[in-house]
């Protein structure tokens, strides 16, 4: 890359098999794409509309920041959507020149690779493989915990589903559409409920069916398709976990009795707090911190304060006037 004395000079290679979508931490208006996109009211439409619209709409404001097929991005297979990389600098890698998207690789040499479609060979320095990781528990026997197709024999995610009694639990091997911290938090409670017998599992004959039935991941033709192992929607999974400790709020009841917590809640980013308003180890200020979620985020960017200017107003205010006398005129 660079020798002592010289200027450090780098060209990086980006070779993509079918290539990928990328988004940025920072959505509409500047705020935080999660807060803006995990709602209760978007996973409705998610798990609601057909596949293919999903995939359509998602792509489409993926595709708002920079257009993926301009650089090189466009995944070949556009009829699933793909787990999103979420990277702020990519695109401005790219377009300085700094990255280059290649291929795949077709052949790798001593000092150089032949690309997919691009018969020169091109010089490489470096090779790193990112291709993701494989998991296992060599530490215990395969009747406790078997790993098949990258995937567990675990109920729930949680517990082995073919242990006599639930003495053991497996918190974190998720890859939710969403935020890991909540939803293992989320796993931990109510993985507690069970090992103090406030909860019971099921038989084991129905714990095993379900983890087939995870294995096999079969589309359901609405919402998005989660193909691949271990993945899962992000708030349909902690809800059903939250239903079984009778933590999830009732959104229906509370629409009558509380309905501006009730809107927030449905409409609003679907945050941790969400989760401590009912059930074991609520917290009282849990209403005020959904409430008020959003003007502590905006905080801290608000280190300078601007005065709004007047004039735009005003101008509506006289532009609606003169339409006024212009209408009032024109009837006279």
């Amino acid at each position: 890359i660079g020798v002592e004395g010289a200027k450090l000079s780098c060209q990086v290679f980006l070779s993509t098999t079918g290539g990928a979508w990328v988004m940025s931490r920072v959505s509409e208006s500047g705020l935080p794409w999660d807060m803006l996109f995990m709602t209760r009211f978007h996973n409705m439409l998610r798990n609601s509309l057909p596949t293919p619209v999903v995939t359509w709409w998602m792509s489409r404001k993926i595709n708002s920041w920079f257009n993926h097929a301009n650089y090189g991005l466009a995944p070949e297979d556009r009829t699933q959507m793909k787990e999103p990389v979420i990277n702020d600098e990519l695109p401005g890698r790219i377009i300085t020149g700094k990255v280059l998207i290649k291929p795949s690789i077709k052949e790798v040499k001593k000092n150089s690779v032949i690309f997919n479609y691009t018969p020169k060979e091109q010089p490489i320095d470096i090779i790193v493989f990112a291709t993701g990781y494989t998991f296992a528990f060599p530490f215990l026997d395969e009747t406790v915990v078997k790993v098949e197709d990258g995937q567990a024999s675990l109920y729930k995610y949680i517990f082995p589903a073919h242990l006599e009694k639930p003495t053991l639990a497996v918190i974190g091997l998720i890859k939710p559409l969403g935020s890991m911290i909540p939803t293992g938090e989320t796993q931990a409670r109510w993985a507690v409920q069970v090992l103090k017998g406030v909860n019971k599992l099921p038989p084991r004959s129905v714990m095993i069916e379900e983890v087939n039935a995870r294995k096999e991941n079969r589309p359901s033709g609405f919402g998005l398709c989660y193909c691949k192992a271990l993945q899962s929607d992000y708030i349909t999974y902690i809800d059903e976990l939250l239903t079984d400790i009778n933590a999830k709020p009732n959104l229906f009841s509370m629409l009558l009795t509380d309905p501006r917590l009730a809107l927030a809640i449905f409409f609003g980013p679907c945050t941790p707090y969400q989760f401590r308003l009912t059930g074991p180890g609520k917290w009282k200020g849990a209403r005020n911190a959904i409430l008020n979620q959003w003007d502590r985020t905006l905080k801290a960017t608000r280190t300078r304060t601007i005065q709004e200017s007047p004039f735009p107003f005003a101008i509506l205010l006289t532009v609606f006037l003169v339409l006024l006398v212009a209408v009032f005129l024109i009837f006279l």
